[in-house]
């Protein structure tokens, strides 16, 4: 009875504008041409901006991923579902932060856009790093996004960030706080620096406090995934061999317990200037040497 009753309140929900499946039509092709004008028109003329096709993409799923921020806004100020999800579970959002559009990103948030979607799917935040676009990192973190979010296929969006070599995407995460050590099936963002062979990558996740022994699913510590005599496995060779020093302990000490707040509370600590770069990776003040 229970599945009776549920497809009678499927179509009930089609046939009261929530969209129905067609052929991709005129105003998914104004909303991805980035045409204002003919899309405003197909507004006014009663289109429903809500309309799907096959694979459950909306106008403003099109509008989103071509980046035509006044589409997006007509299309919201039209009552365009800000959550609709297409057949892979993405949001106007995810399309957004993928494209790498801050002004479809904010449209979306001051709509009312879902910063988490549920747990274990892909957020927004794992496409801003996908994509490699740092700025909407920044900002979807602002907005309370979980870096933790993890992804059954991809891991976290530090995750993300490593295997697709973003390294400004890698340090925005870290040092806002991104778990460097968060595990998928045991394999960490320094097991994806090491099979890239990424140095770069690797000394920014060690300098984070990535553990250089952690094993993945096959027992493979980071370093033999890497070319011997490489410059990756010259460099996590040094690590595995060399302790941390006092001073890096006790930064990354520091920035364990203040986790997500530590670039706010490090900055209004009584310290020298040089110590509070230190604390925040960032680097030192050029002037005043000797500050204190």
């Amino acid at each position: 009875m229970e599945i009776t009753r549920s497809r009678p309140s499927l179509f009930s929900e089609i046939a009261h504008g929530l969209g129905f499946w067609t052929d991709r039509s005129a105003v998914h092709e104004a909303a991805a041409q980035g045409q204002v004008r003919q899309l405003q028109q197909l507004i006014q003329g009663g289109a429903s901006v809500n309309i799907v096709v096959m694979d459950s993409i909306t106008p403003l799923h099109e509008a989103c991923i071509q980046g035509h921020s006044q589409c997006v806004r007509l299309l919201l100020d039209a009552g365009a579902h800000v959550d609709a999800r297409n057949i892979d579970g993405s949001t106007p959002l995810c399309d957004a932060c993928a494209a790498g559009s801050l002004e479809c990103v904010k449209l979306l948030l001051e709509h009312g856009a879902m910063v988490n979607p549920p747990r274990f799917t892909f957020s927004p935040l794992h496409e801003a790093c996908m994509g490699g676009n740092s700025e909407c990192v920044k900002l979807m973190i602002s907005e309370g996004a979980s870096m933790e979010a993890h992804d059954c296929h991809y891991g976290t969006p530090l995750h993300v960030a490593c295997a697709r070599q973003h390294k400004d995407c890698a340090k925005v995460l870290l040092n806002a706080g991104a778990n460097v050590n968060a595990a998928k099936l045991h394999e960490t963002a320094l097991h994806h620096a090491a099979k890239l062979e990424n140095v770069d990558l690797i000394e920014l996740l060690v300098e984070f406090g990535a553990n250089v022994f952690a094993r993945d699913n096959l027992g493979k510590t980071p370093l033999q995934y890497t070319t011997p005599g490489s410059p990756s496995a010259l460099s996590l060779g040094f690590y595995e061999g060399t302790p941390l020093s006092l001073q890096q302990l006790s930064r990354l000490a520091l920035r364990m317990v203040l986790g997500r707040r530590a670039l706010q509370v490090a900055a209004q600590l009584d310290l020298p200037n040089r110590i509070i770069s230190y604390l925040c990776y960032m680097p030192p003040p050029t002037a005043d040497i000797c500050d204190s």
